[in-house]
């Protein structure tokens, strides 16, 4: 959406009600009811300890459906078209799109997270290359370990429902493509609104990282109205998110997905996995199955 937690998003997004990341979807002539989570990437995959009704949810489910299959992801010819999406055209580097007063910014953002900045060509030769939204990607996550250690990249909170179901033979989907999500991820944006956007974070690092915060402890407290809240924090200038790519990161996801889930659910009972961002509002996956027929409830 903006800033940093845009990227929590793509990689990603008061008590009560919505106090729930585990929901039950029955009704609507589906024969069997299927369930949905909402997920943060970064999480640990001991959090799925902490709610309530998982592990009975995922057994009963016949197959798990994520935005994307995870092991894919690890495949060469996947691996090789990210790479190519993450970086500058061919003889292109980031301090050529910026002015010295500029780069001075983001390098002063790189040296307080990790002691180094551009300047040095190691650094330079790793992350020099990549583009604007790209490095944002990466500084986000940089920013996130730095506060936040003992991340094992290997197990994450949204994989471990994929890895639970393959080994237990049962079948894994996606609703998007990797193509798709690459395309979301790394090419939505004018090469404008990139090199912006990595400002704003040079430039906003407090707020971004109280966002993020603040984003993380809705997720742990399952608190779902909580994360809505966080992510559309704003500082009222533009390095806010537009509604344009509100639109294109959520808002038109879900819609995609609504399309597909009916038809997926009355075939198999389901457990989907998406980004936590994706379940609240007026136009989240909840209300959506609501307005549908089916009946939507928190599993307790």
């Amino acid at each position: 959406m903006k800033k940093i937690t845009f990227s929590l998003l793509l990689m990603l997004v008061a008590l009560g009600a919505q106090a729930q990341l585990l929901w039950k979807i029955s009704g609507n002539g589906l024969q069997k009811p299927s369930y949905i989570i909402g997920t943060y990437h970064l999480a640990p995959v001991t959090f799925t300890d902490s709610i309530k009704g998982l592990k009975e949810a995922l057994d009963v489910s016949e197959q798990v459906y994520g935005e994307i299959i995870m092991s894919e992801m690890t495949k060469p010819e996947n691996m090789t078209k990210t790479q190519a999406a993450m970086m500058l055209p061919e003889g292109q580097t980031i301090d050529k799109l910026y002015t010295a007063e500029e780069m001075a910014r983001i390098n002063a953002m790189l040296k307080s997270i990790i002691g180094m900045d551009m300047t040095n060509p190691m650094v330079a030769q790793q992350i020099g290359k990549l583009t604007p939204q790209a490095l944002q990607t990466q500084i986000g996550l940089l920013m996130y370990l730095k506060k936040h250690t003992g991340f094992d990249p290997t197990q994450t909170f949204d994989g471990y429902f994929q890895q639970e179901a393959a080994a237990k033979g049962k079948s894994v989907g996606a609703l998007e493509t990797i193509d798709f999500q690459i395309e979301t991820l790394y090419k939505s944006m004018t090469m404008e609104r990139q090199k912006q956007l990595l400002l704003c974070l040079a430039d906003n690092m407090e707020f971004n990282e109280e966002q993020t915060e603040n984003v993380i402890k809705a997720f742990f407290s399952q608190d779902l109205n909580g994360i809505e809240k966080a992510m559309d924090a704003k500082l009222n200038n533009t390095c806010d998110g537009t509604p344009e790519e509100k639109e294109t990161l959520i808002y038109k996801r879900n819609d995609n997905w609504m399309k597909q889930m009916p038809e997926i659910m009355k075939q198999k009972a389901t457990f989907f996995a998406v980004g936590a961002g994706h379940l609240p509002g007026e136009r989240g996956l909840l209300a959506q199955l609501k307005k549908a027929g089916y009946t939507v409830e928190g599993v307790k």
